[in-house]
């Protein structure tokens, strides 16, 4: 069966150009992806503020559609969720290759351990609950961020 162009792109975008089909740790190498671009482009957080909300409302539509796609909820293939997650997570915290770094670990251990409530939303239907757990361990990832920048450089 032969997919249309929208299916294709929507594909493309879940999988953030098929770096969601890496034979393992597909969510790693999708958060690394986002470190690359934001390495590579270095956007203000206002610039990242506005990058981060078209990914979530893209993502989402695109994630719905690749559960369609792939015959399966919340895909190990989409990885356009671990895009938003890492940079919710970088969101308006000072940033230096440290706290990127760090960023990027702590993000993935709150994705992959997912403490409550991140948990409870696996179990949204769709696009959006594949998007939301992941925006929802940025949160977590954020504040703590927020927390250490600011004992590190005010305490």
């Amino acid at each position: 069966m032969k997919s249309s162009l929208p299916q294709k792109i929507l594909s493309n975008i879940a999988t953030v150009w098929c770096v969601g089909y890496a034979p393992i740790a597909s969510g790693t190498f999708g958060t690394l992806a986002a470190l690359v671009f934001f390495v590579l482009f270095w956007p203000s957080d206002f610039t990242l503020l506005m990058i981060t909300a078209v990914v979530i409302i893209v993502g989402t539509v695109a994630a719905h559609a690749a559960e369609g796609f792939f015959k399966e909820k919340d895909s190990g293939k989409i990885v356009i969720d671990e895009v938003a997650g890492f940079f919710v997570s970088i969101l308006y915290v000072p940033k230096g290759f440290v706290v990127i770094v760090l960023a990027f670990f702590l993000f993935r251990a709150f994705d992959i351990i997912k403490p409550p409530p991140v948990n409870y939303m696996e179990r949204i239907k769709g696009g959006l609950g594949v998007m939301l757990d992941d925006v929802a361990a940025g949160l977590y990832v954020n504040v703590i961020l927020q927390i250490a920048t600011r004992m590190r450089f005010d305490g």
